[in-house]
């Protein structure tokens, strides 16, 4: 099994690459395989609404890492996407990102685990946390939890490392990824699959 962990922040080896790392490792101790994807510091450009994606699962534009992120995704068994807080949200670049990568293909990424990791030096922990389970809550994605909100604080990396609360919170992050990619490995062994689903209903609350 594969878990993509992407790091959301410019800086590679920073506070985010800390704590992806930390439920990295956990992974491995369970025989999972992981990649830290880093998305980069170049600018990522935002999702214009143009609906070309629609039925194709990729974007149309290709200069930059959506594409590749899309792909990496489907073929992962869960996915993990980490941020630093930048006023009380996720990153700029992240979220341009994020809103191309699950405008069409969100539909297929249903049934895949999927955790947000944040990192913050103080506040703003909470509302980028729910900020990124949103992708995953309107994508059928199974949200895993913690023992806390999976937050870490710290300025530097050794700071995020000091924080021994946080760190053993992204830890069992890493434990209960690990536990549902076997639930639904030994499910599928069993033929047990998603039941079908009905067609979407879509309401409009404008009266002429």
């Amino acid at each position: 099994m594969h878990v993509l962990l992407i790091n959301g922040s410019p800086h590679e080896k920073g506070c985010t690459f800390t704590a992806l790392s930390e439920v990295s490792g956990q992974l491995n101790k369970h025989g999972i395989d992981t990649e830290i994807l880093w998305i980069g510091n170049r600018p990522i450009r935002g999702c214009i609404d143009c609906r070309s994606c629609w039925g194709k699962g990729q974007c149309v534009f290709t200069d930059d890492l959506v594409n590749e992120c899309i792909q990496k995704i489907q073929e992962a068994d869960g996915v993990v996407i980490g941020s630093p807080v930048y006023f009380g949200g996720i990153t700029g670049t992240l979220k341009c990102l994020l809103d191309r990568v699950f405008y069409d293909s969100k539909r297929l990424f249903s049934y895949k685990p999927a955790a947000a990791v944040v990192t913050c030096r103080r506040g703003g922990a909470g509302s980028a946390f729910e900020q990124l389970n949103k992708y995953f809550m309107i994508s059928s994605m199974p949200v895993v939890s913690s023992q806390y909100w999976n937050s870490v604080h710290g300025d530097k990396p050794d700071e995020v490392k000091a924080d021994l609360e946080g760190m053993q919170t992204l830890r069992l992050v890493g434990d209960n990824m690990a536990y549902l990619l076997n639930c639904r490995q030994a499910a599928q062994s069993q033929g047990i699959e998603p039941f079908p689903r009905e067609v979407r209903v879509k309401t409009s609350f404008y009266k002429a």
